[in-house]
């Protein structure tokens, strides 16, 4: 790739305020420089929440694509590569944006930008509704990067169907540090005369966004109250009023991804002009793909390092929400000993993640995330996991910690890597073969 994403943001860091604050003056600024092309977007499904929303959207988009809709999507962050945030759509199915167009959006906004303040994310969602003004695809599924009402994808005016999936405790210093106080914030997407589908939530948020829903006089699918998801032992069903289906379950494990795929179809039943067969919702939720999440390895270079039979698990999620989801599923797989292999950023809540893993992991290797700076230290994880009692040692990278697993014979233990996508992407990127 001639144009390197790495040397690009180096070359805009100076430009970054100087004091971080959410906000949509920056962007809005850019982009109307740019000739606002996110009003030239027609059919736009904006999804924010805490976790899911990645699994969520790709449900829609593998539903949509499979019934013959050419859907584009922005996400944050990558695994791999920088250019599967902006996937562009074609009849049936995705491809990342190639270098040569990402090359030229990016350039084109740092070019129009001119100097002045502007955050890395702020100008990537900027070069991406430019990208997308120019498709002229069916659909555009724009996933949050933080929070909601003030993240920069919400300069969206006036979206299809904006999504809300379950709400948790997460990036506490830039949307505050109560479940109400996150929901709020979340909630920002919700615009005036549009439609929202929310996803599963604790009780106690749901007044807060119903609030909102009236005020701008918005009209809802709520979960349990205006759809009906069940979840049974080889399959769940769906009821609304638009569609009664029993599916076959998600081929994303985990019996959380019942609540994200019966969210997207809600999010589908919002779409008054479309009316879709079974057929489509069953082969889009068998065919979604949305990796580590969940993600159980299979024959690459990492089980060189490990014995025969021993499985090595991937997932990105890094809060206590998504720890409780990723245990509960472990617990329904046989009997096998369970370790985790566990870095995270520490600005993350170590402690809080551990927790649902107290009663069913055997060891806890913790290690560093490679090339970051702000990782918990080794030392960090091992005592917060003593602390619920579990045991733990320290790693000296990927590599010695799976090495560590050997002392398990064949076929008596699950390796789960886990604590952070910055982590998964490190993981992925040499399951892939890029690098060892």
């Amino acid at each position: 790739m001639l144009f390197e994403i790495k040397s690009f943001q180096d070359r805009i860091a100076h430009l970054y305020p100087k004091v971080m604050d959410l906000s949509l003056g920056r962007i809005e600024n850019l982009l109307k420089k740019l000739g606002n092309p996110q009003d030239q977007i027609e059919r736009v499904i904006h999804i924010a929440g805490t976790n899911g929303k990645g699994s969520t959207l790709t449900y829609i988009s593998s539903i949509l694509s499979a019934s013959g809709y050419s859907v584009d999507s922005y996400t944050s962050p990558h695994l791999v590569n920088f250019n599967e945030r902006i996937k562009i759509g074609r009849i049936g199915y995705q491809d990342d944006i190639d270098d040569d167009s990402l090359a030229e959006i990016l350039l084109e906004c740092e070019y129009v930008n001119n100097g002045d303040p502007i955050t890395i994310f702020e100008l990537i969602t900027a070069a991406a509704f430019l990208k997308f003004s120019k498709t002229k695809s069916d659909f555009l599924i724009l996933e949050t990067g933080l929070g909601g009402r003030l993240d920069a994808t919400n300069v969206v005016k006036n979206p299809l169907v904006s999504v809300i999936t379950p709400i948790g405790i997460d990036h506490q210093h830039f949307l505050g540090e109560s479940i109400e106080e996150i929901a709020a914030e979340k909630a920002g997407i919700i615009k005036e005369k549009c439609k929202t589908v929310l996803s599963y939530q604790d009780e106690s948020i749901l007044p807060i966004f119903e609030d909102v829903i009236n005020l701008q006089n918005n009209m809802s699918k709520i979960w349990d109250k205006d759809y009906i998801v069940r979840d049974y032992d080889k399959n769940f069903t769906y009821n609304d009023e638009k569609y009664q289906m029993s599916l076959p379950l998600p081929n994303l494990y985990g019996r959380h991804q019942i609540i994200n795929a019966g969210t997207a179809i809600a999010t589908i039943a919002a779409i008054d002009d479309i009316h879709l067969t079974a057929k489509s919702f069953t082969a889009g939720i068998k065919n979604a793909e949305w990796p580590a999440r969940l993600d159980l390895l299979k024959f690459g270079p990492l089980h060189r390092h490990v014995n025969s039979g021993n499985e090595i698990w991937l997932d990105g999620g890094h809060n206590g929400h998504a720890a409780a989801a990723i245990a509960d599923s472990m617990k329904l797989l046989d009997d096998k000993k369970l370790i985790l292999i566990i870095g995270m950023l520490n600005t993350k809540n170590c402690l809080e993640f551990l927790d649902p893993f107290k009663e069913i992991t055997e060891l806890t290797i913790a290690i560093n995330i490679p090339d970051s700076s702000n990782s918990h230290t080794p030392e960090k994880i091992i005592d917060d996991a003593k602390t619920l009692g579990i045991p733990a040692i320290i790693g000296t990278d990927l590599h010695n910690a799976l090495e560590h697993t050997k002392k398990y014979p064949e076929n008596t233990s699950r390796i789960l890597i886990c604590g952070s996508l910055y982590l998964a992407g490190y993981v992925m990127k040499i399951h892939r073969g890029f690098s060892e």
